[in-house]
C-alpha cells in the first residue's frame, strides 16, 4: 500500500497523520463590513481632496 505524504482539503493538509491548519484567520461579516466602510471613507475622503486640488489648479489659470 503507498502512503500519502501530502493531503490538501480546502487549506488543512494531512502531513504525517496530523492535520495542519493552513488556512488564512477567519474574519467575521461585522469586520469585514466595517473593513469596507472604512475603505470607502477614505476613498471618498481621496476624491473630496482630488477635486479640491482640481478646482484650485482651474482657479489659478483663470486669474
Amino acid at each position: 500500500m503507498k502512503k500519502m505524504k501530502y493531503r490538501s482539503m480546502g487549506g488543512l493538509t494531512v502531513k504525517d497523520g496530523r492535520l495542519v491548519n493552513d488556512r488564512e484567520p477567519g474574519v467575521t461579516g461585522i469586520a469585514q463590513a466595517a473593513r469596507i466602510k472604512k475603505a470607502m471613507d477614505k476613498a471618498k475622503k481621496v476624491d473630496m481632496i482630488a477635486a479640491g486640488v482640481t478646482i484650485a489648479e482651474l482657479r489659478e489659470k483663470l486669474l
